[in-house]
Order: C-alpha cells, then structure tokens, then sequence
C-alpha cells in the first residue's frame, strides 16, 4: 500500500523547520507519510519516508555537526543535506538536480545518526540492519548559502527523535536581531504591510495585532496576519487591519509586548525591541503611474519589467500585450505581458516580452493604451493608469556574428577566406580555428595543405555587444590514385586491374604496358604476349578531377616465362649463383602445397610448404653428402582444383 501524501507542516520541503543553531528539536511523534525518492549522490534514489526537513542559512563558513536521537533506539533513521542557494523550489530535491547533493547517510544501522568528527563518508548507502557506520562526515558550509537538512524515518513506526546542532565551526544562527524594515499603506488607509528584516516566528505574532501601535489616535489596529503562515512556521512579512481608514498623512508604527505578552520573536527567541518604529504614508486616492522599469539588456533585449509604486491587480493585464505599444528605431512587437502575482492577485513588477530581440540601437518609447480587455492597468485600489504614460529606454545595436566565406579548392593546397560586413559598428574580431591557431582581424585567409573538416568561430564585438558563431568547412578535394593488380601472372593468364583511387574523379587513364590503354574505371583483363623469359611491366594509372588536378599510380607486374611445376634432377649448392638450390620450379598455381627431400636411409632432411623456400643441401647447417635424394611434392592447382601426387630424385653435386 503506497504512503499517503505528506500535508503536516514541516513535511515538506517547502514547510520546513527554520533552525536555530543553538536549539534542540524535538518531534514526538512522526507522521507516516512520502512525497517521493531523491537522489542520494552515488547511491539511491530513496524515498524519503515519513520525513521532516528543517531550513537554515549559513553566516559564517565553517563545519556543521549535529545528531539525530531516536526516542526508540532501535528505530533507523536516515538524513541528507541539501545546499538549497540556487534552486528555484524546495521541490527540487526530488529531482536529479546537480549541485544540491551535499552529504547523506541512508546507513541501515539502527539509533543515533548524523554528522560527527572521525567519520569520512560523504555519503553512506543503505545496507542490511547494523552493516555500516551511521555517521558521515561534518561537511563544510559556505558563508551566504541556504540549506536543507532532510530526516527520514525508514522504520515503520511513528517514533520520534530529537534533532541538535552543536560542536561544527559554522555558524547557523543569524546574528541581526528583529527590526521593522518597511511599512506601506494599502488602498484607503485601512491596511498596513509590515515587513521586517529577518524572520520571525508565526506563533509570536498576536493575532489581534497588539504586538502594534500607530503614532495617531485617529484609528486603532484590530488584528494581525502573518504572510505565508498558514504553510510555515516563520514569516517576513505581515498585515495589521485598522479599526478606520487613515486620512492622507505620514504616521509611524510601534512595536510593543502583545497580548501574548512578547513582542514578535525570531527563530532564536530574540524578541523585536520595543519601541521599534517604521514610518508609512497614506496617499490620495490617484491611479499609480508608470514611473520606473528595471535595467534593461542593452544588447539584443526581449523583455523589460516594469516597476509601480503601488501593487498593481493581476486581473486587469491583457496577457497578449496589448495594454503596451513601443515605439522606437526598430519596430518592436509586443508578444505577452506577466505580473509576479502573489496569493492576492497583485504584482510590484510587470514583465512585457517582445516577439523578437531588439537588435537595433537607439531611444525606444513603451506607452500605456487601453488593451483587449476595455482598459489600461488597474492598482490595488482599482485606479486605472491613464493612457498615454510612458516611459523611455536605451539599447545599444548588435552585432550579427555570422560571417561569409569562400573556399578555392586546389590540386596541392586549399584556401579558405572568411569575411565579417562589420555589422551593427563591429570594432573587434577573434578568429579562432580547430588547429589552435587564432587572428584578430575583420578577414582572414587560411591556407591547407592537407583535407579533411576544418572548423572556425568568430568573436565579434561593438564595444558593448558581443556575439560569436561557428562554421565547418569540408576540404573533400582529396586525390589519390591508386589500383590492385597481380604482382605475377603465368603467360597464359590475364591480369586484372582494379580501382581503388581516392578523391572525386571525373577521368582515369591506364596505360597497361602491354600496348594497350583504357579510360574506364575497372578495365578489362590484360593478355601479354609470352616471351622466352620471365618480363617485367610498369602499370600506369592517371586519375583527374573536374578542376584539372591528376595524381599517378604505378605497379610492377611479372610475367613468368612458364607455370610449369618440375623439380631439378640435380643441384650445385656451391653458392656460384646457378643451380645451388631444389625446391618446385615455378609453382605459382600451387596451393596446399608440401615438398619432402629424404636421404638414401628413408631420413627427411628437408620439408616445406612454400614453394619459394628452398633446400640449400644442409641440415642445422651442417652440409649433407653427395649423392642421390628422393623427394615428394603434392599440391592443388589453382585453375583446375586437380590434386597432384609427385615423386623423384635429385643428385647433390658437390
């Protein structure tokens, strides 16, 4: 049966647990539960199993340590930390994320767990009960970086634990004390935001706002929300309700003991001075302008955000743009329009994303109009922004790095030219090639000397923009002409000639030494006239290009006087140069060949199955007497598959 989905607070990794370095956290009991299996380094994935997570932020580097008591010892609890800085949701344990793994330990070893001195692994992976060490090493924290520590319960019970921090040279625990950070008053002075500069805890706020009073007797404050509280245990921010709307004026907000007899406290349990004030405006009811935008790209933009002073009603934003028109030396389309819009339905910032990158320089306008929807923008206090405002905006031209190229192909070298127009005030240039070679001109020339796929990247700037672009060249002109053809033939065989040149050939000429020549790609076979002794012919073959270019091969061909297969009746072994060896005369259509030389006792005294090795009249060196050898020869003929059965003598001269 699968666990049922975790919803307790503090379940999941967007509810977790703030940390305060110095506190012990202890969970009586753990609710059964999973959200799902995260990747645990080299080991896992796992399921996180009835787990509870628990946040923090690191103020000083240092070595974190910390340990897990279970209330059973003999329930098995397993842990992973999570270096959080550059996720986009607390959801993104779950998915095979690079760079959030930190340490673990899934260790199958039952009681205490965690992070202490003396243990090396980074991680330890699950093992059969008390077959591995439970404890992986203290890791190190980076100052700035937020963390998730993640306890899981394997044991399938609803034990809990007890979680400490103590011992490791991190510092966890945020040193600023609670202060009011700003204040802002809502639409008719009946609503006050309050944000403050660090965390505080949900449960110190009093929920009828007495934590608060204002500087004026002209309305009270009746009750207090914490922002995110509802699926957190800590907030930022807040909202005090008043008992009346405030008129038009500046007023302050003090911080006080609430009914709950604490003012707002943090983490730690350091409460909010009080006495702590923050002043805020209550402004006339009038429409919110059009007043700034963020930084915009200044090279190739497609979007702008727009920033208002009061919070603007997602509801009245024409999602296709059309609340927007920009004007300016590139015409420029809007394609959508977005706000941030938080749980309320109202946006600080509105993003307008064009349908292309404005890649031409110069002042651009955008204007407020009525949109699609029959209006401009309305703020929270549901005043519409006039149309016609507007705001201007700078963007520098850009530079297109795609450049143009010529490529002479030659019969001994290659040259490649590469050109850049100098588009959008292009100042600077960077070739780089494959070969490692580099330039910085606006064109270059390359020489090759030899083929194959070259590549070459250009850099381009204008001083502000920078843009680059790659392109493969393919020297293909290779051209090498070359031909198989029988080293030996027999005077009346015929020699065949095949092609096997390299290179995009339009021709090819063969001269065969014979008398006769050919232009096709394989020839036909080649007779040559028989003669009273072996002969020896150049082959020739001549191949070309479409451009011209031509490269020569050559072989060597003998023709034998004759194929004849015999044995000598006699040998001089005298090294004079003539007759000094017995072997099988011209057996060049013998396959499966063996010749056997034996003495007058029936001895071997020599044996081969080449026919080209021949006997020298000795053994181990030693000369052999004269006189009279019996030898055997066998072998297959190549053209006729006939097996022979030969035997003889031969006289050893000496």
């Amino acid at each position: 049966m699968a666990a049922a989905q975790c919803t307790t607070i503090g379940q999941t990794p967007s509810s977790a647990f703030p940390v305060c370095g110095t506190t012990v956290f202890t969970q009586n009991t753990v609710p059964a539960c999973s959200n799902g299996n995260v990747p645990a380094s080299s080991c896992g994935p796992y399921e996180a199993v009835n787990p509870f997570f628990y946040k923090f932020t690191c103020y000083v580097a240092g070595t974190l340590q910390f340990i897990i008591t279970p209330n059973d010892l003999g329930d098995d609890y397993d842990w992973q930390l999570f270096d959080m800085t550059n996720a986009t949701s607390p959801d993104e344990i779950y998915a095979n994320e690079p760079g959030l793994f930190v340490v673990g330990n899934w260790s199958g070893t039952y009681g205490k767990t965690g992070a202490a001195p003396g243990h090396q692994a980074v991680i330890v992976c699950a093992s059969e009960p008390n077959k591995s060490d439970p404890f992986s090493l203290p890791p190190l924290l980076k100052a700035g970086h937020n963390y998730l520590l993640l306890v899981s319960h394997y044991t399938p019970s609803q034990s809990g634990y007890s979680l400490s921090f103590s011992g490791g040279t991190a510092i966890i625990t945020d040193p600023n004390e609670p202060a009011l950070k700003t204040a802002v008053a809502s639409c008719g002075g009946n609503k006050i935001g309050v944000a403050i500069n660090k965390s505080v805890k949900c449960l110190s706020l009093a929920a009828d706002g007495s934590d608060f009073r204002l500087s004026t007797p002209l309305a009270k404050i009746t009750g207090a929300t914490g922002v995110d509280c509802n699926s957190g245990f800590d907030m930022d921010s807040l909202v005090l309700t008043l008992s009346q709307p405030l008129p038009p004026g500046s007023y302050k907000i003090f911080a006080q003991t609430g009914s709950d007899r604490n003012t707002l406290l943090d983490n730690c349990g350091i409460p909010l001075a009080t006495g702590d004030s923050i002043g805020f405006t209550v402004y006339d009811a009038q429409p919110t302008p059009m007043d700034s935008m963020a930084a915009i790209a200044q090279c190739a933009a497609q979007n702008l955000t727009l920033v208002f002073r009061k919070n603007i009603a997602c509801s009245s934003i024409a999602a296709d743009g059309s609340d927007f028109v920009i004007n300016g030396p590139q015409a420029v389309t809007v394609k959508k329009v977005a706000g941030n819009c938080d749980e309320n339905g109202l946006t600080h910032t509105i993003t307008v994303t064009f349908s292309a990158p404005i890649t031409t320089g110069g002042t651009y306008t955008i204007t407020l109009v009525k949109g699609s929807d029959g209006n401009t923008i309305l703020d929270e206090c549901t005043q519409e922004t006039p149309a016609g405002s507007s705001l201007t905006f700078n963007t520098s031209s850009s530079v297109s790095p795609l450049f143009s190229s010529q490529l002479k192909l030659g019969c001994k070298q290659d040259t490649l030219v590469l050109m850049h127009d100098g588009n959008g005030n292009a100042n600077f240039w960077e070739w780089s090639f494959d070969d490692g070679v580099r330039f910085i001109v606006q064109n270059v020339t390359r020489i090759y000397n030899d083929y194959g796929t070259r590549s070459a990247k250009l850099v381009v700037s204008n001083g502000v923009c920078t843009d680059s672009s790659s392109q493969d060249f393919v020297l293909n002109n290779r051209l090498k002409a070359g031909f198989s053809s029988p080293a030996v033939i027999c005077p009346e065989d015929k020699a065949i000639y095949v092609d096997s040149s390299i290179g995009k050939i339009a021709a090819w000429k063969w001269n065969f030494g014979n008398g006769y020549t050919s232009t096709a790609q394989n020839p036909p076979p080649q007779g040559y006239q028989q003669s009273t002794a072996d002969k020896n012919y150049l082959p020739q073959l001549v191949v070309l290009d479409s451009v011209g270019c031509y490269d020569t091969a050559y072989g060597q061909l003998k023709v034998i006087y004759t194929c004849y297969i015999a044995v000598a009746t006699a040998f001089t072994p005298n090294g004079d140069g003539l007759n000094d060896y017995l072997y099988p005369l011209n057996a060049y259509k013998a396959v499966n060949l063996q010749f056997k030389v034996f003495n007058r006792w029936g001895q071997q005294v020599f044996e081969t199955r080449d026919w080209t090795n021949r006997w020298d009249g000795t053994v181990k060196g030693i000369p052999q007497a004269a006189g009279t050898y019996v030898w055997m020869l066998s072998y297959t003929d190549v053209d006729t598959k006939q097996q022979h059965f030969l035997r003889g003598t031969s006289v050893l001269i000496r």
